[in-house]
């Protein structure tokens, strides 16, 4: 492995020499790297080939942070960070000053997330997503690749930054990489170290509320799947019972005659594991619960078909998370 180049300039990044036979993949971060980013370096390095180039950005930046958030408290770690890039299969690591970003101060152009990013973390914290797409156009710019990796953990960004791709025609590939976990579910986050043991037992909620919603939507489409098996509607719970299934004869018929409702059903065995954590010591404080739409992060419809993403963010003690799943809603016959 070639040493990992440290580069702090623009000037110096456009220096830097691309590779003939391969792709430059780019993998954004804030830093305090961890295992999460790990993936999304090594996934980079796989993708952009052993021939290819992998540029890793570090940079804490300013305008998606909101006043009364952690700027000044989040992590800054640089030297760890270089270990676990180049370990990764990093080959620089761009780590510029704020000013260096923006020479002239706060920049009076900006690029405006639209109505998607008024919405979930948008309205939580307007602004937010105008900064983060100004400063991921920026670093497109900076960097130059053909390929840019995010993780899937940060939904809404993923689908503002797609969107920011298409609507002003950068030429690069989005790659969304799937959410990296710890054993107990708990999605990575630099936020995490902020979680005291019994804050962390808590903030399990979050995944927990997610996969009760996973389950409850693989259960009632196995439930509908075994009543469309029946033969007629007013015959499918005699059918059912006559095994001997009285309960899942009842069930099975009550979900087929309805035809729609899945999307409500997943969205309130989410929240009735929410709502239990909301009672514990420290207690989780519901942000918001969404099932909506990846194209536009607008909630779904009862009779919705196709892949959604179900939603979470919370505060547990002083500490905000999100986390989210995608779901497949396959069609009503």
């Amino acid at each position: 492995m070639t040493d990992l180049l440290l580069i702090d300039t623009a000037e110096e990044l456009h220096k830097l020499p691309r590779t003939a036979d391969g792709p430059r993949a780019v993998v954004m971060t804030m830093g305090a790297l961890h295992e999460g980013h790990a993936t999304l370096i090594r996934t980079a390095r796989e993708r952009a080939g052993e021939s290819g180039q992998v540029v890793v950005t570090v940079f804490v930046n300013p305008l998606q942070f909101g006043a009364n958030e952690d700027l000044d408290r989040y992590p800054r770690t640089l030297d760890a960070d270089l270990e676990i890039a180049r370990a990764a299969g990093a080959d620089a690591v761009f780590a510029p000053a704020a000013d260096e970003v923006y020479p002239g101060g706060d920049p009076q152009v900006r690029v405006s997330a639209g109505p998607m990013g008024e919405r979930l973390e948008g309205a939580t914290r307007p602004g937010h997503f105008d900064g983060m797409l100004t400063v991921v156009a920026k670093l497109l710019h900076l960097t130059r690749p053909d390929l840019a990796l995010y993780g899937q953990k940060d939904a809404q960004q993923l689908a503002l930054i797609r969107r920011m791709v298409t609507d002003l025609n950068f030429p690069v590939e989005v790659v969304g990489v799937p959410t990296v976990r710890e054993e107990d579910g708990l999605a990575l986050s630099s936020r995490n170290r902020y979680l005291s043991a019994q804050e962390r037992r808590t903030a399990l909620a979050l995944s927990r509320a997610l996969f009760a919603g996973q389950d409850r939507l693989a259960a009632q489409a196995a439930l509908r799947a075994r009543a469309e098996a029946s033969p007629a509607s007013d015959e499918r719970a005699t059918a059912l019972a006559r095994l001997g299934e009285i309960r899942s004869a009842a069930d099975a018929h009550a979900v087929s005659a309805a035809g729609t409702g899945l999307p409500d059903a997943v969205r309130a065995a989410a929240r009735h594991v929410l709502e239990e954590a909301g009672r514990h010591d420290p207690p989780l404080l519901l942000d918001y619960l969404a099932l909506v739409d990846p194209q536009d992060f607008t909630d779904v419809r009862p009779d919705f078909t196709g892949q959604a993403v179900l939603a979470v963010a919370a505060k547990v003690g002083t500490t905000r998370l999100i986390d989210n799943i995608p779901l497949e809603f396959g069609a009503h016959t």
